[in-house]
């Protein structure tokens, strides 16, 4: 009886959270179908008079055909990217023997207290120099890497069995070739979950984008969306179809490959 009622607690906690999580978006999606002035005062869970004049209006004043192929460009090009250098280096510090191995990992360990914006300043000095400012490179370098994901894939590259990486060194291959032929497809699991968090995080970046990039051609779209609600800071409706079609794609991409990401979650769990 204890467990029974300990599971109904559970189950219901976790329900409850799911709702409190899901309500924000499902008001976001009713106020941008609702006529201008109907999402002021108490949020309704139903749009007030439905229409989609706010998502025509996005599409009007924007040339969001533009800023959805550049979201879609930076932040697929830093997913697969971030992908191979992140895999490569987590494979490395996992099984491959070399002076300093160690002490390297847990200096980049360290790293992963620095908060972020203190480390803005002088990365946009050294793109400066190096000519990337107001370029999609000066999006894209910053995130190719990351200590997050060395990290994540260095913990499941542990549990690759050495003997099956001994086998193949032993019929001749290569360490690039025991990379992309052996490492790789064991560890597609966490390669799809790290692929999720980089691209949602690329896609609703807004701060790195915005400091970087001057030309309004090059601007993603949260950074176009930013700029319109600035206009527009007293049209409600306006501003939650604008959250909404920068939710969306992301949003599909999760529900598309949430076994996959589970199953990475999951195995690094009972893994490492």
């Amino acid at each position: 009886m204890r467990r029974r009622a300990a599971s109904l607690l559970l189950h219901l906690g976790l329900c409850l959270a799911a709702l409190a999580t899901l309500l924000p978006l499902w008001w976001m999606g009713v106020a941008s179908l609702s006529a201008p002035g109907m999402a002021a005062g108490a949020p309704a869970w139903l749009p007030r008079h439905p229409t989609l004049a706010n998502y025509a209006a996005i599409f009007t004043r924007l040339d969001l055909a533009r800023y959805l192929l550049n979201s879609t460009l930076l932040a697929s090009g830093v997913t697969a990217i971030s992908l191979l250098l992140n895999s490569a280096a987590g494979y490395a510090f996992a099984k491959l023997r070399f002076a300093g191995r160690d002490r390297l990992f847990r200096g980049l360990l360290v790293g992963l207290v620095v908060p972020a914006q203190v480390a803005m300043l002088p990365l946009f000095l050294l793109l400066k120099e190096l000519g990337l400012v107001n370029t999609y490179g000066g999006v894209l370098v910053p995130g190719m890497a990351s200590i997050f994901g060395i990290f994540l894939m260095r913990q499941y590259a542990l549990s690759v069995p050495d003997a099956l990486l001994d086998a193949a060194r032993v019929d001749g291959a290569g360490e690039l070739r025991i990379y992309a032929t052996v490492v790789l497809p064991l560890c597609r699991p966490i390669l799809v979950t790290l692929g999720i968090f980089t691209f949602m995080g690329t896609w609703n970046d807004f701060l790195w984008p915005l400091i970087v990039l001057t030309d309004d051609r090059l601007y993603t779209l949260p950074v176009a969306l930013a700029n319109l609600m600035g206009e527009h800071a007293q049209d409600p409706e306006l501003m939650m179809a604008g959250a909404v079609l920068t939710v969306l794609p992301v949003l599909l991409l999760f529900l598309a490959l949430q076994r996959s990401y589970l199953a990475g979650l999951t195995a690094g769990a009972l893994k490492g």
